[in-house]
């Protein structure tokens, strides 16, 4: 593949991530690469924001619901956690996490969707209270 290309897809990739993530953790993100893991950061810029989150058959929002439910399945908490407030970002409201986390109840285990619900309610809980400190603030 040409380098042109992996850079477009690259910028492409990143113009999404920072859509979907917020530029407050992709900067955080930058900020920690290191030689050792910038190949796996380019990977993952190029592949999952470059050319799955930047298609154009799904909406942000129908991505989201379908990477927490995915997330959720599989007990990857942190991303979970990093997924249910990216959705500030695609649309996926409150309700669109919590069918999501039923379908991992019916098709992945009761114990993954409880412990997923735990933590989409805390970040949900994070998230309002940071919105009201910011109402305050104004």
């Amino acid at each position: 593949m040409a380098d042109a290309e992996k850079s477009n897809r690259f910028d492409e990739g990143m113009k999404t991530r920072r859509k979907v993530l917020g530029d407050g953790h992709v900067d955080r993100a930058q900020a920690a690469a290191t030689p050792f893991d910038e190949p796996f950061q380019r990977l993952i810029t190029e592949s999952a924001w470059g050319n799955v989150w930047s298609g154009s058959h799904w909406s942000k929002r129908e991505r989201s619901m379908v990477t927490i439910a995915l997330l959720a399945a599989l007990g990857h908490d942190e991303e979970v956690a990093m997924h249910v407030r990216a959705t500030a970002n695609t649309g996926a409201t409150p309700e669109d996490i919590r069918e999501a986390l039923m379908h991992v109840a019916i098709y992945a285990g009761v114990p993954a969707a409880n412990h997923a619900f735990k933590i989409a309610k805390t970040a949900l809980a994070e998230m309002q209270a940071g919105s009201l400190r910011e109402e305050e603030e104004k």
